[in-house]
């Protein structure tokens, strides 16, 4: 399933005239035996000579960012003063801002700079970032002081250095939204030549490496760099992602004039704003009789647009003939748009509910800082020599969906066909419930074994000592990590796979983008749930569920409280799947090929968030 939804995403890149014609411009002339060497200039560009800078690029892009997060909460906490809940409000604005960038930035690059500079300024500004936040492990001065001097009381950090720390996420923030959304589009633009009879099966062998890569890059993030960090402390945890960082950018350079760069075009969000605009000039108009008497796109024929949110369809109302220019465009797109703009805003508009459930799903998966303080409270020993650092427990959600999704997509579905006798797939939306049913399950699941843990702390004498070591496996928290990860599995891909057949096929970039949207937005609501938490459940003399010291919190009732609101959430979303009717039955493979053949559709993006791969 996983190569199935990748391999959408890549089918629907840049298959544009400007492609084509710019592989026309960089033919090399017919040589002979006796030419001199053909200059870089005059060389065919892009090709599988590219894929290895290209991969290099993203690979130690993520090595360096994904590192540096997940011992995070601990750097904020014992070096920064901070509270949990504020540490972990801090990487909640954090991660919305790396989710919401790349949004941003895939509008910048399509719009204005095309997606060689977007990458490349936003590798220099990944590095920018984590060379700040390594600067914060080098320079006494950009944190408090130690609090080990007897007699003295603990210094706060200064407005100053918690300025400088947040300097450095946001520079990391702008370089992903810099890569992310457009690594593997223009990546895939090098690999996808029109005059080659073998596209997909190159297009198949960029993806594997691709993702091959990010998979791994993830995984020594979680393991090696956090091993780093843990073992010799944060001037080398955070200086090896800084050299991966300059490594990145220094790749992605090297292979500059070999690159295909295409020109920008305009972007489809500016569409949506232009049917408003339009909308709401015309709002005054009579509705038309006459087909003819709506705009469409120049050489469709005559359309109507539907009867759902029929004030949209104002903006498309021909006033005069004058509105039109001779070969079929408007005079002035401001003031008439056509009847697809009109429709593609109306789908986007339709799936919003939907897409909204997906959000509690989001906020679940963010708990990063809670997790973290239980699994450093138990015993992760795996041998007498040898204990998984805490941090790198995340890595278990990622191994589960894996496997998940290789069993649903090799093993499963092809016994249930046999079985029934015909081909059996569950439908996007049926999977996207599923998601949240196991999502809750993963909550409910995640405060047991909380309760326990604390009930055990208790019994040890450690209530009031939220250092010592409780005497049961961190093993146990690989359940609720795994339950995490096969409803992302479900809900992710599911949800991606829905927008893909539900919006038009000029709109697969905005598809891909949906859930990175989501997670932003989740990022935001689980800071203010997380606030809300923390300043109710705290009384005179009474300490909140979510406090610093886990053995006096109560973590438990706050997955609890979770896993209520996502159950809650499964009401909502069969709410709104009632609502929204009977989903498109399209194949997604033939439907984004259709997109990459139709010259000036909108290009999509690379996912703000490769299922698994969590952006912060």
């Amino acid at each position: 399933m996983v190569m199935e939804q990748e391999m959408t995403e890549l089918l629907s890149l840049d298959q544009s005239k400007k492609m084509e014609d710019s592989e026309k411009q960089t033919s090399p002339p017919p040589s002979s035996s006796h030419s001199s060497p053909i200059p870089i200039k005059s060389r065919k560009k892009g090709g599988l000579i590219t894929m290895p800078f290209i991969i290099a690029n993203e690979a130690l892009e993520k090595v360096g960012s994904y590192g540096v997060l997940p011992n995070m909460t601990f750097y904020l906490m014992r070096d920064y003063r901070l509270g949990v809940t504020s540490a972990q409000n801090l990487l909640f604005f954090w991660s919305a801002a790396t989710n919401f960038l790349p949004l941003v930035g895939a509008f910048v690059a399509d719009s204005y700079l095309g997606r060689f500079l977007a990458i490349g300024l936003g590798s220099i500004f990944s590095f920018l970032g984590t060379f700040v936040l390594w600067l914060t492990a080098m320079i006494p001065k950009a944190r408090p002081p130690p609090c080990n001097q007897p007699g003295q009381a603990c210094k706060s950090t200064t407005p100053s250095q918690f300025m400088l720390l947040v300097f450095s996420f946001m520079l990391m923030s702008i370089g992903a939204g810099g890569i992310r959304p457009c690594s593997l589009a223009f990546g895939a633009n090098q690999v996808d030549r029109g005059d080659n009879p073998n596209r997909v099966k190159v297009l198949e062998t960029f993806f594997a490496w691709y993702y091959t890569s990010s998979i791994v890059s993830v995984l020594i993030a979680l393991t090696g760099i956090v091993y780093l960090q843990d073992r010799l402390g944060w001037k080398i945890g955070f200086g090896v992602p800084t050299i991966l960082m300059f490594l990145s950018a220094v790749f992605f350079f090297l292979a500059s004039p070999f690159y295909i760069k295409q020109k920008v075009r305009t972007n489809l969000f500016g569409s949506f704003v232009q049917v408003i605009v339009a909308a709401c000039k015309n709002r005054k108009l009579p509705y038309p009789n006459e087909n003819s008497d709506y705009h469409h796109k120049n050489g469709s024929g005559p359309q109507v647009p539907t009867e759902k949110l029929r004030f949209l369809n104002k903006a498309c109302i021909v006033k005069s003939p004058e509105d039109v220019k001779p070969n079929g465009v408007a005079a002035n797109p401001w003031n008439l748009c056509t009847v697809e703009q009109v429709e593609e805003l109306k789908a986007v508009i339709r799936i919003i509910p939907l897409w909204s459930t997906g959000i509690m799903l989001s906020i679940n998966l963010s708990q990063s800082s809670f997790p973290l303080l239980q699994a450093q409270s138990m015993n992760r020993h795996l041998t007498k020599g040898f204990q998984i650092p805490a941090g790198s427990f995340g890595m278990f959600l990622m191994i589960a969906l894996t496997i998940w999704v290789f069993l649903y997509d090799r093993v499963m579905l092809p016994l249930a066909s046999k079985i029934k006798g015909r081909p059996v797939r569950l439908k996007p939306i049926v999977r996207m419930g599923l998601g949240i049913v196991v999502s809750s399950i993963s909550m409910l699941v995640a405060g047991i074994v909380e309760h326990i843990r604390r009930k055990r702390a208790i019994n040890q004498g450690l209530l009031n000592n939220s250092q010592g070591l409780v005497e049961m496996s961190a093993m146990w928290l690989i359940i609720p990590n795994s339950l995490n990860g096969i409803a992302e599995a479900f809900t992710a891909i599911g949800s991606t796979e829905f927008f893909y057949c539900e919006l038009p096929k000029s709109m697969s970039s905005l598809a891909s983008a949906l859930f990175g949207l989501g997670m932003a937005v989740a990022n935001l609501l689980a800071s203010v749930i997380l606030s809300a938490v923390d300043k109710y459940t705290r009384g005179e003399g009474k300490e909140s569920w979510i406090t610093s010291d886990i053995n006096k919190g109560h973590y438990e009732y706050y997955y609890w409280l979770l896993a209520v609101l996502t159950a809650f959430n499964l009401l909502y979303f069969l709410v709104c799947s009632w609502a929204y009717g009977p989903s498109a039955e399209i194949d997604i493979t033939e439907r984004m090929m259709e997109a990459s053949d139709d010259d000036g559709d909108d290009l999509p993006q690379q996912n703000i968030s490769t299922p698994g791969l969590k952006s912060h």
